[in-house]
C-alpha cells in the first residue's frame, strides 16, 4: 500500500500541478518577464510592476478593488455576524427560511444578482419608474452603494462561518459575568463577542477574497456605472485592440498579492491568539424562544426581502413585462420574452443563442463535474489512506484555486496553452472547448476534495489493509470498498461541482472558443445590449432548468442507492439449505441442522 500510495500521489500531484498551479505560476512569471510566452523573452526589471502607480487606469483599478473589498468585508461581516448570532441563540419561525436564503445566495451567480440590482435601481428601473424612488439610483451607483450591493450578496460567507462556531455553548462564562454584576449587553460585548473573534476574522477574510476576485458583479454593473476593478480591467486588457498581455499580467499579479495578504493576515491572527475556550463544561447549544419573536421574524423577513427579493424578484418581474414603466397591468404582462428564446427568426438568431448556449454549458459542466469527482476521489484517497510524500503538495494544489479568481486562472490558461510549439504535439487547446473543460475542472476540484474528505475519514484503514492482504490492488480497494461507502457524498460533490460550473462567467469570458455559444455569455451580452426582457427570461428559464436537473439527478441517484441496498440485504438474507445430522450419546439420539 505504501508503494502504490507513492505512485498514485506522484501522478495525481503532477496532474494538479499542470491544471491548477502552472497557470497561476505563468501569470506571476509574466509580470516579471512580459512576452515570455510569445517568443519575446527579456527581463525588464521590476519597472513594469511599479507602473501601476503611474498609469491612472491601473492605479484606479487597484484602489477600487482594495476599497470595495475592505468596505464589503466590513458591511458583509457585520450583517452576517448579527444574523448568525441571532439564528444561533433563538428558535423562531423564519429561521429555516433564512438558512435556505443564505444557500440560495451562495449558489446564485454574482452577475445574475447584479443584473437584478441594475433592473431595480437603475435610472429606468423598477424603483424609479414604479415606486417613485428616484434617489435610489444615485445612492446605489457610487462606491458606498456598490459596497452595500456586494455586502448583501457576500454576507452568507460570514454568516456560515460564525454560525458554525456557535455549535457549542459556553454559557458558564456568561453566568460568571452576570454573578459579578454584568448586564446582558456587557456579557455579549465582553464575553460572547470576543469568543467569536476567530470565526468573525475567517468570515471577513472569505468575504474580502470573494469580493476582490469577483468578476460577475463588476461586469454587470459596468453597463450603468464606470467603476474599474482589477478583475474587469484584466478582462478588458485581453479583449482590447491591441491585446495587452503585459497589462493583464501585472494586474493579475497584484490581484494575487491582495488575496495572498488576506490569507496571510488570517493565518497570523489565528496563530498569535489563543481561542481554545472549549472545556468539559461546553455543551451543545440549545436555542430558546425570544421574548419578542415578532421582531426577530420581521428582521429576518426584511433581510431576505432586500438581499434576495430585490435582485431575483426584479429579474422575474422584468421577464414577464412588456415595458418596465407601465407597471403590473394586465395589458403589460407578456410571455413574449420566453417565447423569443425559442424563436426561429434568423435576424437575431435567438433560438441558436439560447438552446445551443444551454446545451454547451450543461455539457461542459457535466463533463467537468464527472472528471473532477474522479480526480477528487483519488486525491482524497491518497490524503486519507496512504503515506505518500506528496500529501503536502496535494493539499496545496487542491486549495490554490479556491483563493485564485477565475479571471486569473483564465489568463493563466491563455499563457500556458496558446503556444505554437504545442501544435506539433496536437496539444494546442487554446480556442477549443477542451481547454474550457480543463479550466472548469480546476475550479471544481477543491470542492470535490473537501466534500469527500469528511466521508473518507469515517472509514477505518484496517478494512483496506485486510483487502490488501487478500491480494486486492489499489483500484480494487477504491472501487469495491471505498466507493460504496462514500457514494452519497460523491453524488453531492458531483452535483455541487455541476451546479457551480454552468454559469461561470469569468472562465467563459476568457476562454470562450470562437463561434461557440455559452449560456453565461448569452445572458451577459443580452443584458449589455439592453435586451433586458430576453436576458431575464434566459436567466429564469436556465436557472429553473438547472435546478430541475439537479433534483432529478439526486432523486435518481438516491433511488439507485436504495435499490442497491435492498438487493444486497436480500442477498445476505439467503440461507444455505441445512443438512440434518444425527448423533448418539449415552443411549440418546439427537438431531441438529448444520
Amino acid at each position: 500500500m505504501k508503494n502504490s500510495g507513492t505512485r498514485w500521489g506522484l501522478g495525481i500531484a503532477i496532474l494538479l500541478f499542470i491544471v491548477i498551479f502552472l497557470p497561476l505560476l505563468a501569470v506571476l512569471l509574466n509580470a516579471f518577464l512580459p512576452g515570455i510566452f510569445f517568443g519575446n523573452i527579456h527581463f525588464q526589471g521590476f519597472g513594469l510592476l511599479g507602473e501601476i502607480f503611474q498609469r491612472p487606469l491601473w492605479r484606479q483599478s487597484l484602489l477600487n478593488s482594495l476599497w470595495l473589498g475592505l468596505g464589503t468585508a466590513l458591511l458583509g461581516t457585520v450583517f452576517g455576524t448579527c444574523l448568525a448570532m441571532m439564528r444561533a441563540r433563538w428558535q423562531y419561525a423564519t429561521g429555516r427560511l433564512l438558512d435556505a436564503g443564505v444557500w440560495l445566495l451562495l449558489i446564485t451567480p454574482s452577475f445574475m444578482l447584479a443584473q437584478g440590482w441594475v433592473l431595480f435601481g437603475g435610472a429606468d428601473g423598477i424603483a424609479s419608474r414604479l415606486l417613485g424612488m428616484e434617489w435610489l439610483t444615485s445612492f446605489l451607483f457610487q462606491p458606498v452603494g456598490l459596497m452595500v450591493i456586494m455586502a448583501l450578496s457576500k454576507f452568507p460567507l460570514a454568516y456560515l462561518a460564525v454560525l458554525a462556531s456557535a455549535e457549542w455553548s459556553v454559557s458558564h462564562y456568561g453566568h460568571a459575568a452576570r454573578m459579578n454584576g454584568a448586564g446582558p449587553w456587557t456579557v455579549w460585548r465582553t464575553v460572547e463577542l470576543p469568543l467569536a473573534v476567530p470565526s468573525i476574522i475567517a468570515g471577513a477574510t472569505l468575504v474580502f477574497i470573494d469580493t476582490v476576485g469577483d468578476f460577475g458583479l463588476p461586469a454587470a454593473l459596468s453597463t450603468v456605472y464606470r467603476f474599474p476593478t482589477l478583475t474587469y480591467s484584466i478582462y478588458s486588457a485581453i479583449y482590447q485592440s491591441p491585446v495587452r498581455f503585459d497589462m493583464a499580467g501585472v494586474l493579475a499579479f497584484y490581484l494575487v498579492v491582495l488575496l495572498s495578504l488576506a490569507m496571510f493576515i488570517l493565518v497570523m491572527s489565528l496563530r498569535k491568539s489563543r481561542f481554545d475556550f472549549l472545556s468539559a463544561k461546553a455543551t451543545k447549544s440549545v436555542k430558546r424562544k425570544p421574548h419578542k419573536s415578532y421582531l426577530i421574524n420581521a428582521i429576518t423577513m426584511v433581510s431576505i426581502a432586500i438581499s434576495i427579493g430585490i435582485p431575483i424578484g426584479s429579474s422575474l418581474c422584468v421577464s414577464i413585462m412588456k415595458r418596465i414603466g407601465e407597471g403590473f397591468t394586465l395589458q403589460n404582462l407578456t410571455m413574449d420574452h420566453y417565447l423569443s428564446l425559442f424563436s426561429k427568426a434568423a435576424a437575431d438568431h435567438t433560438r441558436l443563442n439560447f438552446i445551443e448556449g444551454m446545451v454547451h454549458s450543461l455539457a461542459i459542466a457535466a463533463l467537468a463535474a464527472v472528471l473532477s469527482i474522479i480526480i477528487g476521489f483519488i486525491v482524497a484517497y491518497v490524503l486519507t489512506f496512504t503515506e505518500s510524500k506528496m500529501k503536502g503538495g496535494l493539499q496545496l494544489f487542491s486549495i490554490v484555486s479556491l483563493a485564485v479568481p477565475g479571471i486569473v486562472m483564465g489568463i493563466g490558461y491563455i499563457f500556458v496553452w496558446n503556444q505554437k510549439w504545442l501544435e506539433y504535439m496536437n496539444l494546442h487547446l487554446y480556442g477549443t472547448p477542451a481547454l474550457l473543460v480543463i479550466a472548469v475542472i480546476a475550479g471544481a476540484i477543491p470542492y470535490a476534495v473537501r466534500v469527500q474528505l469528511g466521508s473518507f475519514g469515517t472509514i477505518s484503514p484496517s478494512v483496506l489493509n485486510a483487502a490488501a492482504v487478500q491480494g486486492a490492488g489499489t483500484v480494487g480497494r477504491m472501487v469495491h470498498i471505498v466507493l460504496p461507502l462514500v457514494r452519497r457524498s460523491l453524488l453531492l460533490a458531483m452535483l455541487a461541482a455541476f451546479g457551480t460550473s454552468v454559469f461561470d462567467l469569468a472562465l467563459a469570458s476568457m476562454l470562450q472558443p470562437a463561434n461557440y455559444v455559452l449560456m453565461p455569455i448569452v445572458i451577459d451580452q443580452a443584458f449589455e445590449f439592453g435586451r433586458y426582457g430576453y436576458a431575464t427570461a434566459a436567466t429564469v428559464l436556465s436557472g429553473m432548468t438547472l435546478l430541475l436537473l439537479i433534483l432529478l439527478i439526486q432523486f435518481a441517484g438516491e433511488s439507485m442507492f436504495r435499490w442497491s441496498d435492498n438487493r444486497r440485504s436480500k442477498r445476505t438474507e439467503m440461507t444455505i439449505p441445512a443438512e440434518t445430522q444425527r448423533i448418539t450419546h449415552g443411549g440418546s439420539s439427537y438431531e441438529f441442522d448444520s
